[in-house]
């Protein structure tokens, strides 16, 4: 089924859709200018493509005043519960995700980074890298999207990022990541950006899961 398909099924807001896409297109750019160890491109591609399909539930309740949207979102919850990453694992495996594939997914998460950059997994490292390279209108710096994160979640007591000691080794650990993906690659991390993943993004959108 065509990702846009896919999307549509789950009834994912424009602005999911696009950080999904975002996610991915970088990490196709960085798989064309790849010069380190072989690694599964697909497998990277995939992952991206569906890595945040929980992230209706974490959509503030006032974020739309369309009556589909809340029952949709109501929905979601009665369906998978609340906890975004297992119903992200869930949909993984329902939209057929690999083992392999759906490891990947469980261990590219920023509160996982200490993990990711210790792996030998340069699949994780580059699905972790990107995902956190894209804030919500698009790509910037990895320090500025995580300090972002930082602010976002500081009044939410569960979260990683609410700790600022935790918070600031999960970024040191993640520019570490930055650096081990960038050696690797024969661009410059400055190079991935909103303009050079445009023509990536158009691609993508037919791309059969």
């Amino acid at each position: 089924m065509n990702i846009i398909e896919i999307y549509k099924k789950y009834h994912l807001p424009e602005n999911l859709q696009m950080h999904m896409l975002r996610v991915t297109a970088c990490s196709n750019l960085i798989l064309d200018n790849w010069i380190g160890p072989e690694i599964d491109k697909e497998a990277i591609t995939r992952v991206c493509l569906l890595h945040d399909m929980g992230n209706m539930v974490k959509i503030p309740e006032d974020f739309s005043d369309d009556k589909e949207f809340i029952r949709i979102r109501k929905k979601y919850f009665d369906i998978y519960g609340t906890n975004d990453h297992e119903i992200n694992l869930e949909i993984g495996k329902i939209e057929g995700l690999s083992e392999k594939e759906i490891m990947i997914l469980d261990g590219k998460r920023s509160r996982k980074n200490e993990e990711t950059l210790a792996s030998n997994s340069y699949e994780r490292k580059i699905c972790a890298y990107c995902d956190q390279r894209v804030a919500p209108n698009g790509v910037i710096g990895i320090k500025e999207r995580l300090e972002e994160c930082k602010v976002r979640y500081k009044n939410k007591p569960l979260s990683v990022w609410s700790n600022e000691e935790k918070a600031n080794y999960l970024i040191e650990c993640a520019l570490a990541i930055e650096n081990q993906v960038m050696n690797y690659c024969s661009i410059k991390k400055e190079e991935i950006n909103d303009e050079s993943i445009k023509i990536y993004i158009e691609k993508l959108k037919k791309y059969n899961i």
